[in-house]
């Protein structure tokens, strides 16, 4: 179970061990990151699980698919380059010490 970390604008974080498999939109709101909705329940149609992250993870992570990445243009609040959305990001082992940054506004 990797540990995971979300930071909030404030620098504030929750970090937690996800069980491999757990998509991190829905780690998320079950460690009560504020900014993380996930209104559609992680069905890639909302947007409202917008994370970012640091440009070594982005690569270690991939790119965003073509679904989420046509979801990423409908973010409310700033885009980057290394935006994901949570839902699309399964824990695993090789995640261990992922740092998630929710976007100001979120």
């Amino acid at each position: 179970m990797p540990l995971i970390t979300w930071r909030d604008a404030d620098g504030r974080e929750i970090s937690g061990n996800v069980a491999s498999g757990t998509n991190l939109m829905r780690a998320a709101r079950d460690a009560g990151v504020p900014g993380i909705h996930g209104d559609c329940g992680g069905a890639l149609a909302c947007a409202t699980c917008h994370v970012a992250t640091d440009p070594v993870w982005a690569e270690r992570l991939g790119p965003p698919g073509p679904l989420e990445d046509e979801m990423l243009d409908m973010v409310d609040g700033e885009w980057t380059p290394t935006s994901r959305l949570s839902c699309q990001i399964l824990a695993h082992e090789d995640l261990e010490g992922l740092i998630l940054i929710v976007p100001p506004g979120a």
